[in-house]
């Protein structure tokens, strides 16, 4: 079965959570960039959470994650939406370190642990939400964790893993958002704090074959779970030749002309799959034609 995501409810409607299997999703992104391990499990943890987040939206709503960290990675971008589609990239893709004190990738190393995490919400609205967070970790999950507390003010459990297979394919990928809501029992609060550290990475999870109910039912206990909503999760770019054709208009006449002049074409990459758009000398003397 390919990746999904499941909404839940959970301790009588007083927890709100999420939970998704990404290791396709996040297997196409590690291929069309060609990140190296470390850099594969911070992409990837970036991609789960942002997924999770898109689909807290609704009907045409879409968010902007950049993750800007001192780390050799550089700055990592996530766009997701309410449908499941997800696409990111990291500005140095290859980027690998030894495994840290606990046996796992380096992604703190990778990312940093000094600079902001900003999410950006497109609403349909005329002014985007806007909140942006210090980097408190850069191991991504505490600090999309710290994203939620304090920019949304909803206390919130984030948990994100990645593990990477040794040809620098994808093992497994997932995670899981638990969300207290106004009002939640202190003894209720009490009881997922408690179950959360005892709980084993979610990497682990995955790796164990357990899916994203499974996860749930695991950190909160089978009988306090109500799957509210299953949805299905995919790598999706929307971008096109067109969109690429109406950037180039919109450098002006100029411009166009001087790229007919000096290379009779033009190449266009897209930065999120990788995709090139080749623009022949005829069609850009077309696009010219439509410029300013």
């Amino acid at each position: 079965m390919g990746d999904y995501l499941v909404k839940a409810l959970a301790y009588n409607n007083q927890v709100r959570a999420y939970a998704v299997t990404s290791t396709e999703t996040v297997g196409e992104a590690v291929q069309r960039h060609y990140t190296w391990p470390t850099a594969s499990a911070a992409l990837g943890r970036s991609m789960t959470a942002g997924v999770m987040m898109g689909a807290m939206l609704k009907g045409e709503e879409k968010l902007t994650i950049k993750i800007e960290g001192n780390g050799p990675v550089g700055p990592i971008l996530v766009d997701s939406n309410s449908k499941g589609e997800v696409r990111g990239y990291v500005t140095n893709p290859q980027v690998h370190f030894d495994l840290n004190e606990k046996g796992k990738l380096d992604v703190r190393r990778a990312v940093g642990t000094e600079g902001t995490l900003t999410v950006v919400k497109d609403l349909g609205l005329r002014e985007h939400f806007s909140g942006q967070v210090p980097i408190v970790s850069g191991e991504l999950g505490e600090d999309f964790t710290y994203y939620f507390a304090t920019s949304e003010q909803t206390p919130s459990s984030v948990g994100v893993g990645v593990l990477v297979n040794p040809d620098n394919s994808i093992l497994a990928s997932g995670g899981f958002i638990i969300q207290l809501l106004p009002g939640t029992d202190n003894k209720v609060i009490d009881e997922i704090e408690k179950r959360l550290q005892s709980t084993e990475p979610i990497s682990k999870l995955i790796q164990k074959g357990l899916n994203p109910e499974e996860i749930l039912e695991n950190i909160l206990g089978k009988d306090n779970v109500k799957v509210v909503e299953t949805m299905p999760v995919q790598f999706k770019c929307n971008c096109s030749k067109e969109r690429f054709g109406a950037a180039i208009i919109s450098l002006g006449k100029d411009e166009i002309q001087d790229m007919i002049t000096e290379d009779g074409k033009a190449e266009a990459q897209c930065h999120f799959c990788n995709e090139k758009y080749l623009f022949s000398k005829e069609e850009l003397e077309e696009l010219l034609a439509e410029a300013y």
